[in-house]
């Protein structure tokens, strides 16, 4: 038996949901860390080495890469990739990939950096590599954007009406 707000929504009808998941941006790309350097670290070293966190780091990144690629997997699995979108700059590096640097400096770029990635071509990961790729022929996060608001504005005068 279901409850709630959600409790006629079927999990499995495509359109019943529509997920927007903005991200904070990440350094995918950037080489923190190295085998070599990694392998002679004592326990401590995982836990805080020279002012960052690597364990930490790794499962914060390993969390947000599975929960991205298991939301993709149920939307395009559904034929329903539409119905998902995520925005998410992961070629971040220096201070803007951290989360907790808030000096006016990096804000304004991450502002300039937010700016940047509306211009862009929307990105889907791809199922076989795990990795970001812009959707041939897409439009821009800006357009994206735009078309989810329309889609959540039909649920919601659809669900109004009910």
């Amino acid at each position: 038996m279901q409850t709630g707000e959600f409790a006629d929504v079927d999990p499995t009808q495509r359109k019943g949901m529509l997920v927007l998941s903005l991200g904070t941006g990440e350094a995918k790309y950037e080489e923190k860390y190295n085998a070599p350097t990694a392998a002679s670290w004592s326990m401590i070293n995982w836990v805080y080495n020279s002012g960052k966190t690597p364990l930490i780091d790794m499962f914060s990144s390993a969390i947000s890469d599975m929960v991205d690629y298991h939301i993709s997997t149920l939307f395009q699995s559904m034929d329903s990739k539409e119905y998902y979108l995520r925005i998410q700059d992961d070629k971040l590096n220096g201070d803007a990939a951290s989360v907790d640097i808030a000096t006016t400096q990096n804000l304004q770029r991450l502002k300039e950096i937010g700016a940047e990635l509306l211009k862009k071509t929307e990105s889907r990961v791809n199922l076989d590599n795990g990795k970001y790729e812009e959707i041939e022929g897409g439009r821009t996060n800006e357009e994206a954007l735009a078309h989810f608001a329309l889609l959540l504005s039909n649920e919601r005068k659809n669900r109004q009406t009910k």
